[in-house]
């Protein structure tokens, strides 16, 4: 995911958002997500949530992500090596 993130700040525009990416790829996906949102969740999710990670750099969510996923990963990396040692009971 990092490496995706990079790909996309450097081939394409380093401002460019979220929003425009997907609308390269499907250009009725942003009127689709703001009418689902509006006819199934509450109106702050599309005002506080969906709307503002729309407007933020392309690279920023797999930047993200892959930084969720490189924690978990040196995290179970980590609690997996411990190795107890069993004692008799008297």
């Amino acid at each position: 995911m990092l490496v995706g993130a990079f790909a996309i700040a450097t081939i394409l525009s380093y401002d460019l958002s979220l929003g425009e990416l997907i609308g390269m790829v499907d250009l009725n996906f942003v009127n689709w997500t703001h009418e689902a949102a509006a006819a199934h969740l509450p109106p702050w999710v599309w005002t506080n949530i969906l709307a503002p990670t729309l407007l933020r750099p392309a690279w920023l969510l797999p930047t993200a992500a892959g930084l969720v996923c490189a924690g978990a990963a040196a995290t179970v990396a980590s609690s997996g090596s411990t190795q107890r040692t069993r004692r008799k009971r008297s």
